[in-house]
């Protein structure tokens, strides 16, 4: 597609409203909880693993209505739609399909890792638990911010402060938060939660099972390659994983260099129970590329 719409584009209109109106007002890898409306899309493997459960990022589809993208997805054997905000929810549950991950009422740029984004996110967040808990949607996405000559070790003290503020509610209502890990080299410059290493020490500082990593495959690949061996190692840590093909973010088909079928099979042999939701901007037929990615990571 030419001149695709970016996440940070896709966030912006959100993010704004939702900040705003906070500011006047005062993830584990899990099954979605019962009435989300997903099954299994294959049965336990004869290795005692769970199969890889599909899903796809609303925002690569832009132009795509939702409710054709969910039909198509569904379709295909998926069992999600994510990144989706509260009003969306119930469009894909209809369709017997839950959203493995919602969107949070936060932007990219500014996260957790500045207090006074916290004045503005804390309430914003505890509001949006509330509302996944109620829709059985089972994880939310957060994000760190961007550094602004931070030093990462503040990053790390200020993120955790603010996350305990919030990760109380999600376990109670079984909501896992899931920061994400991107790439600050091409996509998203001076973000903070750009190595596992970092996001790993921030879970063991929050320390709660109700705070895990969204890890980018794309994203890492950038930032540190050697995935398999991260995922075997850090595995425990991560909450949701996403897709794309390296470089340009494209189809994770044979013209790019990540070996997606062997990706798989790491993360399936760590007892991995969650979803892998794809995310890759198509270049080519939308539903079609859809359709053979989630072939390539049926594992």
């Amino acid at each position: 597609m030419s001149n695709p719409v970016t996440r940070r584009q896709a966030l912006a209109t959100l993010t704004g409203a939702v900040l705003a109106g906070s500011a006047t007002a005062t993830a584990q890898g899990a099954a979605p909880a019962a009435g989300a409306g997903a099954t299994p899309s294959s049965a336990t493997g004869h290795d005692g693993t769970h199969p890889i459960r599909h899903s796809v990022c609303k925002w690569c589809y832009s132009k795509t209505p939702l409710v054709d993208l969910a039909r198509a997805a569904k379709s295909f054997g998926m069992e999600s739609i994510e990144l989706l905000n509260p009003p969306e929810w119930p469009v894909v549950q209809e369709l017997g399909l839950t959203c493995a991950i919602a969107n949070g009422p936060g932007g990219i740029n500014d996260g957790f890792n500045r207090r006074e984004n916290q004045v503005t996110l804390i309430p914003a967040y505890l509001k949006r638990i509330e509302e996944c808990a109620k829709a059985g949607i089972p994880s939310l996405i957060l994000f760190s911010g961007n550094r602004r000559g931070q030093s990462d070790s503040e990053g790390l003290d200020i993120c955790a402060e603010g996350i305990k503020q919030i990760v109380g509610a999600a376990e109670k209502h079984g909501v896992t938060l899931c920061m994400e890990l991107l790439n600050s080299r091409v996509n998203h410059k001076d973000y903070q939660c750009d190595r596992t290493e970092w996001g790993v020490e921030l879970c063991r500082r929050v320390g709660s099972e109700r705070f895990k990593l969204l890890y980018d495959i794309y994203h890492m690949q950038i930032m540190e390659g050697d995935i398999i061996r991260t995922i075997q190692t850090h595995h425990a840590y991560f909450g949701h994983y996403h897709t794309g093909g390296n470089p340009g973010r494209a189809e994770i088909d044979g013209s790019q260099e990540l070996n997606y079928p062997a990706i798989m099979r790491a993360i399936r042999a760590t007892g991995y129970r969650g979803f892998v939701g794809q995310e890759f901007i198509p270049k080519r037929d939308p539903l079609t590329s859809l359709r053979e990615a989630v072939q390539l990571c049926t594992v």
